[in-house]
Parts: C-alpha cells; structure tokens; sequence
C-alpha cells in the first residue's frame, strides 16, 4: 500500500506537521482546517488523553522493571537505633536460680553496615557486616562498648522452591508483555480515532447533501411558481415541491446539530480545541495490496504480548505445581555464620584482639500426618497446570484464527471499495442529469427524488466502504503490530521512561 500522504511509522512527524498547519489558522477562528485522517490519527497519538493514559499505566510496569532489576544487585544498608533508652524494673536471675527485681536505666545506641547481596540461581541469601553497640548505665555511671568488627553469614532453603530463580524467568516477560501492550494501545487509539473520523465525516457529508438538497428544492420551487403562473403544473405537484424544500429543511436542521455533536465528540478525543473549525477530506489516496497470511501470522506471534503471555502462563504454571509438591514436603533452612567479636569500656577495644564466633543451624519441618492435604494440593496443582496447558493451547489458536480471518477480511475490501466508488460516481452523474430533466419538464419530482435517494445511499455507501477498509486495515496492525506499508515492525517510544 502506498499512500502520497501517509506515515503510519512515524506519528510523531504527523502530528508536528498537523500542528503546523493547524498554527497557520490559529489566528483565524472563523477559518476552516482541513485535516486527513493521518493528521487526525497523528494528533490523537501526540496529545489525546487515551495515549497519556496509556504511558502513564506503561510507566508503572517500566519503574516495576527497574525494581526487579535492582533487586538483586548487592545492598549496602546502614541501620541501627539512636537512641534506644531504658528505665524498667526486670527480673534478673541470681546465682541460686531466684529472680530478684532491680530497677535499670540505661542509653544504647547501636549502628550495623551490611553488605547484602542474594543469589537468584540457588536462592542463597548472603551478607557481610560489621557493629558496634555502646551502652552508657546510669545506676552504675559507666559506659560499655560491644560488637562485631567483622562478620560473614548466609541463609539457604534446602527444599522450598526458589522463587527468586522462577521470578527471573516470568518478570522479563512480564516487561516484554507490557511494552507490546503498549505498542497495541496506541494502535487501538489510532482504531478509535478511525471510527470517529469517519463518523464525522458520514455527517460531514449529510450535511453537505442536506445543503445542496436545499439548494436544489428551493431552485425546484422557483421554477414550479413560475410554471404554476403559466400553467403548466398542477396544484398537486406544486405542494408536493413546496414540501420538499421543508422535508430539506428539516433535514438540514438535523445534519446541522448531529455535526456538532460528531465535531465535539473527535475533537475531544484527539486533543483539539473546541473552537477551532475543522474540515475532513476522504482518505482516497490508497492502493491496496495483498498480504501473506503466513507472513501476518508469523509477524503476530512475534510482536504481539501474547507470545510472552502464553510462556509466563505455562512457567507460572510449573512454578506452581513444584510449590506445592515441596511446600507439603519436608522443609528444611540452613544457616550460618562467622565472624569476630568483643566487648570494651572504650570503642577501640572493641576491635583489639575480637574473639571468634560461628554458628550453624538447620532448622527442619517435617509433616507426620495430614490426612491427606499435601496429596490432594498437589493433584489440585497438577489439574490446575493442565488446564493452563489447555486453555493457552486454545487461546493460541483462537489468536491465530482472529488474524487469518482479518487478513482474508482486508483482502475482500478491494472490490467492494472499487465498486462502491463507481457506484457513488454513477449515481452523481445520474443525479444530475435527473435534475436538469426535471427541471426541463422532462420528468416528474417522483423520478427526480428517487435519484435523489439513489445519489445520498451511493455515497454514504462509498464513505462506508472506505471506513469498512481502514477499519479492516488497523485491525490487521493491531493483531500484528507491523507495518506492512514500510515492511517493519510498528514501535513507539513511551516519553515518560527511557531505555535502557
């Protein structure tokens, strides 16, 4: 397809043109703007509400993005409580074992810098710190230094699933879903817009043909005065002339406030001030062309959020299954550490001459009888997971069906747009060859308002069609998100986050 005006890869340069054109007027109310339906569809993706809606919903999956990204890179976090005072009477164990009373008051203040870092691929979580805690006791009037001047540990789940290893495979796609969603809303946009353009231009073209339909009748009924003081027509037909300049009448009236209403309505939805005039001209400057439904099909599964989707269903469905296989099973964490530590009346004490101190612990939960619930949540997994398998299956298909439909729909478009546009030329011609003959005398207002008809239905029929086909044709962009007029996918860049 090759359009002389037209550049669906780059609405950006569009709508910059648009605003252009739109600028020279600006300073002329009353002056109309005429305006294609590239120029409109550039605006309404430059400045509608419906595309900053849609940047702003991309923006939160971008900023989730960087967050997933984030997280496991290594943290350096500096904590600690300042301050942390105390007065309490509490109960201290003597040497007898009895527990004897005495009131405390004492200040502490500590402060721990860790380095923490988590290992997605066996789901380890390790660190390195150090601390130093001081302890200032009023009873006693002395302070106290305590801490670790150096210290290593790591925490690893032995049987529970890894969720960090399952979360790095579905969050790409779940990124990837979003940036093709979002390339899919802004053709969505450019589909509404379609649909409003056309509607304002069907009324548009009413109005124009209940103003020349006017125009007519009232020159009809000068003629019929004049041939009423000869003669040579009848009362009948008199009247019923008389009543087709108020039929005319009547239906400019009504053309006239269903304009302003398809005025307001594609004005507010592209962005464009109330006040402005505007005047659409019919999108003719179209060659269609054939496309390979073997090329449609491969471009969908390769641009379109669904390919990812269908994968991070069935690895969500897999994670799953496995989390309940293990979460009813045994459990078991393992934990360690080792480090130096100390205690001092001065805080350089505290790193002088540190004694060791390690730990490990494994801490184990084992299910000894359960009636049957780790069985029956691991059978519901597994139901669960091929329903999944199905269901992505069928969407899969049902997907690829939608985009063979509308390719063969988009390729039925070529007769049916040819023959409504010889239609609508004939149906001219016819018209107005009717009306001199009616005005000659040659035929009766009965003839001349079934030509009438003929003309109006031939041309709001050529409008159809031409919407029919753009209609078909940005359909076929959304399932497909390429660019078959320039042979590459369709992108757009989100303003309110940058690539990486």
């Amino acid at each position: 397809m090759r359009r002389k005006s037209r550049n669906i890869g780059l609405p950006g340069v569009i709508a910059f043109l648009a605003v252009i054109s739109f600028s020279e007027v600006s300073a002329q109310n009353d002056i109309g703007y005429t305006i294609d339906l590239q120029g409109i569809i550039g605006l309404a993706i430059e400045q509608s509400s419906a595309v900053k809606y849609a940047q702003n919903r991309n923006e939160n999956y971008y900023w989730r993005w960087k967050n997933f990204k984030t997280k496991y890179r290594p943290q350096l976090v500096l904590s600690g409580n300042l301050p942390d005072y105390t007065q309490s009477n509490v109960g201290v164990t003597q040497p007898d074992g009895s527990i004897e009373f005495k009131q405390i008051t004492n200040l502490a203040t500590s402060a721990r810098l860790s380095l923490n870092q988590s290992i997605p691929l066996t789901g380890t979580y390790v660190y390195a710190s150090t601390s130093a805690i001081r302890i200032q006791d009023y009873n006693k009037d002395v302070v106290s230094f305590s801490g670790s001047p150096f210290s290593v540990g790591f925490t690893q789940p032995v049987f529970a699933i890894n969720w960090m290893k399952w979360s790095q495979k579905t969050e790409p796609l779940v990124y990837d879903e979003a940036q093709k969603y979002f390339i899919q809303s802004i053709e969505e946009i450019s589909l509404n817009t379609v649909y409003r353009f056309f509607r304002y231009l069907m009324v548009q073209t009413n109005y124009r043909l209940a103003e020349s339909n006017l125009k007519n009748s009232n020159n009809n009924l000068k003629i019929a005065r004049t041939k009423k003081e000869l003669g040579k027509i009848s009362e009948n037909n008199f009247a019923r002339i008389e009543l087709s300049v108020l039929n005319a009448q009547k239906a400019l009236n009504q053309a006239s406030m269903d304009l302003k209403n398809a005025d307001f309505e594609l004005k507010s939805y592209v962005g464009l001030s109330q006040d402005r005039k505007i005047e659409l001209e019919l999108p003719l400057n179209i060659t269609l062309f054939e496309i390979d439904r073997e090329k449609a099909l491969e471009q969908a599964r390769l641009n379109r959020k669904e390919g990812s989707e269908y994968k991070r269903r069935l690895i969500e469905a897999d994670r799953d299954l496995l989390n309940a296989k293990r979460s009813n099973g045994l459990s078991a964490t393992l934990q360690g550490s080792y480090g130096l530590s100390n205690s001092s009346e001065s805080l350089a004490g505290v790193y002088q001459q540190p004694e060791r101190q390690q730990t490990l612990k494994l801490a184990l939960s084992i299910p000894i009888l359960d009636w049957g619930q780790s069985a029956s949540a691991v059978k519901l997994a597994e139901s669960q997971r091929d329903l999944v398998i199905y269901d992505v299956e069928k969407d899969r298909e049902d997907f690829e069906r939608s985009v063979i439909v509308q390719v063969e729909q988009f390729s039925l478009m070529r007769d049916q747009l040819l023959t409504a546009k010889e239609a609508d030329k004939v149906s001219e011609n016819g018209y107005q060859i009717a009306l001199k003959q009616f005005q000659n005398g040659e035929i009766s207002i009965t003839d001349l308002n079934i030509s009438l008809s003929e003309r109006e239905n031939a041309k709001r029929d050529y409008i159809r069609s031409l919407q029919t086909y753009w209609e078909a044709y940005y359909r076929l962009r959304i399932l497909t998100l390429y660019d078959f007029e320039q042979n590459k996918p369709i992108n757009y860049v989100n303003p309110l986050s940058s690539t990486d």
